[in-house]
């Protein structure tokens, strides 16, 4: 009896956490198809459609606004970023990863201090070196800038992954003869595939996210992304486009939601990798 309601009481509180978490979701789908006057009236029932849904909102954000270069800016800086942060990360955490002694460690504690800097403290000398290269208020500014927040993290996080790879791995891979270079394509990068499929989802979830740098880097309509781009389409003064402001957001989030939802496993197997993984097994 006290296990059967143990379990209830569990199920319930699951239930409720999960209703909490997935409500400002239900909510702007719901906004997203409501008429002006079902939304702004008081009288009518905030959860239901009072009028008949309309697809006038939707229409009204890719026809008479920049939703759609915005969607391509982002969907190209991330991409681009994603590239850049794994081919700098990847073989930065490996060679760490293989340096031992203190330095090793002390080189990783470092590189993770990088990525906590606050970016406010950042986006001036950042924007002096964006001027300088003659790339302001481009796409490439942000392309630029992005990696210095992705790239310490993602080295941090694939220093674990490649210390949890025992080392006598790789050395059985060179007595067979595999060259350096190829023991790490065939035996150390693929048991690193979780830390890098949170490293992907994690930066392409930044560059789409980010509004400070966005918002300081660049200005031109044509070169925003959809952080900063909505917002100044969409709030005119005190005039708020309530509901082509969630079709935006439900656009961008639900595609995020369902990646992070396949990839939950590996997200959680790279936030709980051990550093020290390595040295405990060669030990």
């Amino acid at each position: 009896m006290v296990l059967a309601l143990r379990r209830l009481i569990f199920y319930v509180m699951l239930a409720l956490f999960a209703v909490f978490a997935v409500f400002p979701v239900i909510w702007m789908v719901i906004t997203v198809f409501k008429r002006n006057v079902d939304l702004y009236n008081p009288n009518n029932n905030p959860f239901i459609y009072n009028l008949p849904p309309t697809l006038g909102h939707l229409e009204f954000l890719f026809t008479s606004t920049s939703y759609p270069t915005f969607l391509w800016n982002s969907a190209f800086i991330g991409v681009i970023v994603v590239i850049i942060t794994l081919l700098l990360s990847v073989p930065a955490a490996y060679s760490l990863s293989r340096l031992v002694g203190r330095w090793g460690e002390r080189s990783g504690i470092a590189i993770f201090f990088v990525y906590l800097i606050p970016p406010t403290l950042l986006f001036i000398p950042l924007y002096q070196i964006v001027s300088l290269l003659k790339v302001a208020n481009t796409v490439w500014s942000l392309i630029l800038v992005y990696p210095t927040i992705t790239v310490p993290f993602c080295t941090w996080l694939l220093l674990g992954f490649f210390k949890s790879v025992p080392r006598e791995f790789e050395e059985a891979a060179l007595i067979d003869g595999c060259s350096r270079f190829s023991a790490f394509l065939r035996v150390a990068l693929p048991l690193a595939l979780p830390g890098i499929a949170t490293c992907i989802v994690f930066a392409f979830a930044l560059s789409l996210s980010d509004y400070i740098y966005a918002a300081v880097f660049v200005s031109s309509t044509a070169s925003r992304t959809v952080s900063a781009g909505v917002p100044t389409s969409l709030i005119r003064g005190d005039i708020y486009y309530w509901q082509s402001l969630m079709a935006a957001a439900v656009i961008v989030t639900i595609p995020l939601a369902v990646a992070y939802g396949l990839l939950f496993d590996r997200l959680v197997k790279g936030f709980q990798s051990d550093p020290g993984a390595g040295e405990k097994s060669a030990a």
